[in-house]
């Protein structure tokens, strides 16, 4: 029984060591990579004339559709911001997904609004849409303000396609902050690709939080002041600036963030828009266009842009990050369960045999195994039968591998776009790498293993992401 115990120990050491190692074998090549297609894209855009598509008249129509419930505080100021970024032809159209404030009636008085005859044609279901607002302003012309029942965010944007009236839709949060030249990045992908069809592009998504504001736009970047708030600076780094550069390039890009991700609307629309049924609907829609294409025999691609474009509020309590991951991870397993015809299907291309796998072992798999290994860990130590002198070394080792990646996405940052100029930010930056490790990444490996547990009890709600919004770090107008 003791020879059978000890059996079983090595047994699961060595496939916890061998797992180890292949993912972070895997962070280092993809990190590597990202960063050889970061340093050509920054040369090759470096001689880009953005103006040209700002002046085409064959540049592609954009409709911009932000869903919003409760933001009555924000809307007015935030609907301005995004009325006045630079292209060419675009609409917003905004989504007031039966809000319980006063959201909509700041948005009546504030851009002159009046109820519209508007046909409708619901090509996606979504909730009845009671009225449609336009603007007797001239200035506001771009403006379309769409009142509907409650059905959350899914169901608002596919309201907002099934509105919307040009060719490409840009998915965004009402609270984000989006730079001016945005649409002009985000549109050039479809633009320039010509052997196959872009169905979706994405952008890189950025924290605000203690950023100065002024009129709707960041004019200061600051790292934030939150504890919590930082660590997850780190992580926005390290995903879209080390990760999804990658895949994009690879041709394997699963995940377009909710937050900002502009799509052929036309091939949406035939996949059968987003999923009402799952809090992960921006992973779930890119996988099923990404399907459909494959299942028609469609040549086509996923872009990703890597200039920061759009800037958002993290949590920055506990209880709310605990809220935010675990949905996460929910949608992650909702998206494999649902896509599972995919898992190592060569039907589906790089997407099916690789990139399925990847997130199937590596974003949703790992952090469960992960927690078992400390488990197991932890009843060693208690039962003395752990070899110090090794458990310590192999401590280092990894600690140092996470110091490691964190530094060389430091370095992607300031060799790219250079958003902390101070030393003093700088070094804070790299003080949460060293602490991460500890105190952040525990966390975000319980949360995981919650998600799993709330997605067996069958919790589907998305739960309250309660915000503390930008105006303690707003300029004032002069």
């Amino acid at each position: 029984m003791i020879a059978f115990f000890y059996f079983l120990k090595i047994m699961f050491e060595v496939w916890i060591l061998f797992f180890a190692i292949t993912v972070m074998s895997s962070y280092i090549l993809l990190a590597v990579y990202s960063y050889k297609e970061l340093s050509y894209y920054m040369k090759k855009n470096s001689f880009v004339d953005y103006d040209c598509i700002l002046r085409s008249t064959i540049a592609p129509s954009v409709s911009m559709i932000a869903p919003a419930y409760n933001e009555s505080m924000t809307i007015v100021e935030n609907i301005r911001s995004m009325l006045t970024l630079y292209y060419a032809n675009f609409e917003v159209v905004v989504v007031n997904d039966g809000s319980k404030d006063d959201s909509l009636q700041k948005l009546i008085d504030a851009y002159d609004l009046q109820p519209v005859d508007f046909y409708i044609d619901y090509k996606i279901k979504s909730k009845p849409i009671r009225n449609v607002y336009k603007s007797i302003n001239p200035a506001f012309y771009k403006l379309t303000v769409v009142d509907k029942e409650n059905g959350g965010k899914a169901d608002a944007l596919n309201a907002g396609m099934n509105v919307a009236r040009n060719d490409l839709f840009l998915a965004t949060d009402v609270d984000c902050i989006i730079e001016e030249d945005a649409i002009l990045k985000m549109v050039k992908p479809f633009i320039e690709e010509t052997e196959k069809r872009v169905i979706a592009t994405g952008g890189v998504v950025r924290i605000a939080n203690s950023c100065v504001i002024s009129m709707g736009r960041i004019v200061e970047v600051k790292f934030p002041t939150n504890f919590w708030a930082r660590f997850q600076v780190m992580e926005y780094i390290r995903a879209f600036l080390l990760g999804r550069m990658a895949w994009a390039h690879l041709d394997g890009l699963m995940l377009i963030s909710g937050a900002f991700g502009m799509f052929d609307k036309e091939i949406a629309m035939l996949a059968g828009g987003y999923d009402t049924k799952t809090v992960g609907e921006d992973m779930e829609l890119v996988v099923r266009m990404r399907s459909y294409m494959h299942e028609h025999d469609l040549k086509y691609t996923v872009a990703f842009i890597p200039d920061p474009l759009c800037w958002t509020e993290a949590p920055q309590t506990l209880k709310v990050l605990s809220r935010q991951r675990t949905r996460w991870t929910r949608g992650t397993i909702e998206t494999l369960l649902a896509h599972k015809k995919v898992f190592f299907n060569p039907n589906y291309g790089l997407m099916g045999m690789l990139s399925y796998p990847y997130w199937f072992f590596f974003e949703w798999l790992a952090p469960i195994l992960e927690f078992f290994g400390i488990a197991f860990t932890l009843v060693m130590v208690l039962i003395g039968q752990v070899y110090w002198m090794f458990f310590l070394t192999l401590l280092a080792a990894v600690y140092c591998y996470a110091l490691f990646f964190s530094s060389l996405a430091i370095f992607a940052e300031e060799n790219s776009y250079h958003q902390y100029t101070k030393e003093s930010e700088i070094r804070k930056v790299i003080l949460t790498s060293v602490l991460e490790p500890f105190l952040f990444h525990p966390l975000s490996v319980y949360w995981s293993v919650k998600g799993n547990i709330e997605k067996m009890r069958g919790k589907k709600n998305w739960g309250t992401m309660t915000r503390v919004g930008f105006a303690a770090n707003t300029k004032p107008k002069k």
